[in-house]
């Protein structure tokens, strides 16, 4: 569904993403882990048109997307919940809403899914009115979530859900996403959280500054034993 083959991407000179090759198959969720500055979130960027790639390529639903703007990127079925949420913090919470389905022309569609994403997360139906900014940050990561599901996509990329979160908070986003996966929904997260994310992922890929050091099934990687080093604290 999402492939990276040797994907290369620098910010001015620095080379940031060296050769990176990875697949997301249609109902997985495949989690990408890595520390600070390994190159998580330019993935991502890179994805999505944010940065566009010196080298490689990178299809979904077997197109081409590398040179593509992430306004068509979206519209293609591929949604983003960024990194420290980027709700807008000064709209409501339903004008949040319905900036995610800025690309949808049927109303009444998108009144069936602002239903759809309260169902999914009820806190929001209770904050429609709500100035975003003013929400808790679990609020907020709900509303992100909620927002990327009104474009309509087939796949998500989760950029550092759990990052800011309490425990409790942590365990509620993740119980959401397994939620949506169950709906059909494939998802790509990236995560510091290597234990909550192995414990929902199919597979993963572990990425230290800028390449892919190894690929697994999520059982695999969580008894793996640089997996258990560097992320799980080596329990």
């Amino acid at each position: 569904m999402l492939k990276l083959i040797n994907v290369n991407s620098y910010y001015g000179p620095s080379h940031v993403l060296q050769d990176i090759s990875l697949e997301v198959n249609k109902g997985e969720i495949v989690c990408l882990l890595g520390a600070n500055a390994a190159g998580k979130t330019t993935t991502m960027k890179t994805i999505f048109g944010l940065l566009h790639p010196k080298a490689g390529s990178i299809l979904f639903e077997e197109q081409h997307i590398e040179n593509k703007l992430t306004g068509d990127i979206v519209t293609s079925g591929l949604a983003l919940v960024p990194e420290a949420r980027r709700i807008f913090s000064r709209m409501t919470v339903l004008e949040n809403l319905e900036m995610g389905a800025f690309s949808r022309k049927n109303r009444a569609e998108v009144k069936a899914d602002i239903e759809h994403v309260c169902e999914v997360f009820p806190r929001i139906r209770e904050r429609l009115k709500q100035i975003a900014g003013t929400m808790s940050g679990g609020e907020q990561q709900m509303l992100a979530m909620g927002r990327a599901l009104m474009s309509r996509p087939t796949m998500i990329c989760m950029d550092e859900p759990s990052m800011g979160l309490s425990p409790i908070l942590v365990e509620t986003v993740f119980n959401t996403i397994l939620q949506i996966r169950k709906e059909g929904m494939t998802i790509f997260l990236v995560e510091q959280n290597a234990s909550m994310a192995l414990s929902l992922a199919d597979r993963g890929y572990v990425l230290q500054t800028g390449k892919i050091v190894l690929s697994d099934t999520a059982p695999n990687l969580l008894t793996n034993d640089l997996v258990r080093q560097a992320y799980l604290g080596g329990a």
